[in-house]
């Protein structure tokens, strides 16, 4: 009698006695990858209108700016922070951030590569850490700024597309 796959997913950080472990891709082609993720920042109501009128400026620099390099910096070293990413060569790191409507702030990251693994953790760990650049560089207005959520909005190459294009 023949096996059959399983359809349901499997964990993939699992060795086989169930312990973890770096997936080994090896075995895979090199192809391009690209992935966007997304953060959003809420804020109260007065601190999003200081912002707005500040043109988005704090006692500290630029907010956007700044945002941009951290998400971009943290994106490139993504296998130092995540225990088993493989360090990726990215060909390329856009951080958008932008006003979604009157209270918050949506952070966008995509990440490109030509590497053998897809570059989803390095998307949202650029979002993310350029969400926590802007409650840095923001706390001192108020400590009630929300981060979240987080998530990946759409990646292409390797096995599966998922989501919207990069």
């Amino acid at each position: 009698m023949a096996t059959r796959k399983s359809s349901i997913p499997q964990l993939t950080h699992l060795d086989a006695d169930g312990r973890p472990a770096m997936v080994d891709v090896s075995a895979k082609a090199v192809t391009a990858r690209s992935a966007t993720a997304e953060c959003r920042v809420k804020f109260p109501a007065a601190v999003a209108a200081q912002l707005r009128a500040s043109g988005l400026r704090a006692g500290k620099g630029g907010i956007v700016e700044t945002a941009v390099i951290a998400g971009t910096m943290a994106a490139k070293r993504t296998h130092e922070l995540i225990p088993f990413c493989h360090a990726l060569p990215l060909d390329g790191v856009r951080i958008a951030i932008d006003w979604h409507g009157e209270r918050e702030l949506r952070i966008e990251c995509t990440a490109r590569t030509t590497a053998r693994t897809g570059v989803e953790m390095e998307a949202l760990t650029g979002a993310t850490v350029a969400a926590l650049t802007v409650y840095d560089m923001s706390k001192a207005l108020s400590h009630a700024i929300v981060l979240g959520p987080a998530r990946l909005l759409g990646k292409r190459g390797g096995k599966r597309d998922f989501g919207r294009e990069g």
